[in-house]
């Protein structure tokens, strides 16, 4: 089980979650973030440090976000690791 970013990042990309996460399990896309499954130690630091509640821990993921679960294992193992705090897309 792990942490997932959801479709409310989609076109935000907040990186206050980045800085808290003691595991650097974030991954870096071109408009959201997304959580590394397999690094991920499930401390919940991150969660509310998202100012758009886009952060679940797996199983809360609401219903229509379910396939955000999947979603971030595949994007995390194909795009780079964010550890630093980076200026929103949006303000």
């Amino acid at each position: 089980m792990a942490f997932v970013v959801t479709s409310l990042c989609d076109g935000c990309k907040y990186t206050d979650c980045v800085t808290v996460c003691p595991a650097d399990c974030f991954h870096e896309g071109e408009t959201m973030l997304y959580i590394n499954p397999e690094t991920c130690t499930e401390c919940g630091a991150c969660e509310p440090e998202c100012p758009v509640a886009a952060i679940y821990h797996e199983d809360s993921v609401p219903d229509e976000w379910q396939q955000f679960i999947q979603i971030n294992e595949e994007m995390a193992a194909k795009l780079p690791s964010i550890v630093m705090k980076k200026k929103p897309l949006a303000d």
